[in-house]
């Protein structure tokens, strides 16, 4: 098998697990949000797990925390390129746990996204539907996903796992070159 039908394979099967875990993802989110808007209410919490975690239903116009709640449709363009971002990095990783993570970063950000286009009272200005408060804050499924996404990422480059071959391919040779520099330098 040539490496160009290798590297075509390794690439769909990369789009398939990043393809399945978005629609999954997305399936979970928008459940979660269509059952929040017809079991909960703005006003009466349930409480779900004492102390840790309440149910409540919220509509937040603004980024996480409430931020940025004037600019709903800059949220929502960067949201867009974000997303656009996501794919663009899947077709040049080859690495399953970064297709992984990207896949839950683009899952978060397009189930955000969902709300703000489909709750939208003006160009790109509806709101996201949240409704699990943590006391300090209230999010949604699509914003655990950015959350995981942010420490899986962060997980992956400090243990150093290559975003692809090449990186590692030049990881390799760096640290080769130290090694014999190192060498040079102590005889």
């Amino acid at each position: 098998m040539s490496n160009r039908t290798s590297e075509s394979r390794r690439l769909r099967t990369r789009v398939a697990v990043f393809a399945c875990l978005v629609l999954l993802a997305l399936g979970l989110d928008q459940v979660t949000k269509a059952l929040a808007q017809v079991r909960l209410s703005e006003t009466n919490s349930k409480v779900f797990i004492p102390g840790l975690l309440s149910l409540r239903l919220l509509r937040n116009p603004g980024a996480s925390l409430g931020l940025g709640s004037g600019y709903t449709w800059v949220i929502s363009l960067i949201a867009i390129f974000a997303s656009l971002a996501f794919i663009v990095l899947l077709l040049r990783t080859d690495s399953i746990a970064w297709t992984v993570a990207l896949a839950f970063a683009f899952a978060g950000a397009v189930g955000n996204l969902i709300d703000r286009i489909a709750y939208a009272q003006g160009f790109l200005n509806g709101r996201v539907v949240d409704f699990l408060d943590y006391g300090w804050s209230v999010g949604n499924i699509a914003d655990v996903y950015l959350s995981f996404a942010a420490l899986a990422i962060v997980a992956l480059i400090l243990f150093g796992k290559p975003f692809n071959s090449l990186q590692q391919a030049q990881t390799e040779r760096d640290a080769g070159e130290g090694a014999a520099d190192s060498q040079e330098v102590n005889r």
